[in-house]
């Protein structure tokens, strides 16, 4: 089995994903566990928002299956077209969101990705950088 080595990324990328980082951060910090999805989501849009970060919310992709797209999935948000940021508010986070993450960014293109579950008393600990 050849692990694939990532190259590092570029500060501004680097900064990018921390500023995400902080905004998800902040987010837990005032609203803790307890709610359903949905609300950390507009959370951290208005906390983008707030700070002047652009972001998608909600992007529809197509999953390529040999020659055929297939839509119908939606990536949570992609912040200024650096770090797709998947959010969860789930007991435990499984491999299985991890491997949704990695999915999404091979069709997007993206090379970093954050998974974040908002349902843990700290988000540190609810907290996946993926890099391909």
């Amino acid at each position: 089995m050849v692990l694939k080595v990532s190259t590092p990324l570029e500060p501004e990328q680097e900064k990018v994903v921390s500023d995400a980082i902080d905004c998800g951060l902040d987010v837990h910090r005032v609203l803790g566990p307890g709610f359903r999805e949905p609300i950390y989501h507009r959370a951290f849009c208005l906390e983008l928002e707030a700070r002047g970060i652009s972001f998608e919310c909600e992007v529809p992709i197509e999953v390529r299956y040999k020659q055929w797209r297939i839509p119908g999935q939606r990536i949570d948000l992609i912040v200024a077209k650096v770090v797709l940021v998947e959010l969860k508010a789930v007991k435990h986070l499984k491999q299985l969101h991890t491997s949704q993450v990695v999915s999404y960014l091979k069709t997007t293109g993206l090379r970093v990705g954050l998974l974040m579950n908002f349902n843990g008393l700290r988000l540190k600990d609810g907290l996946k950088r993926i890099v391909l």
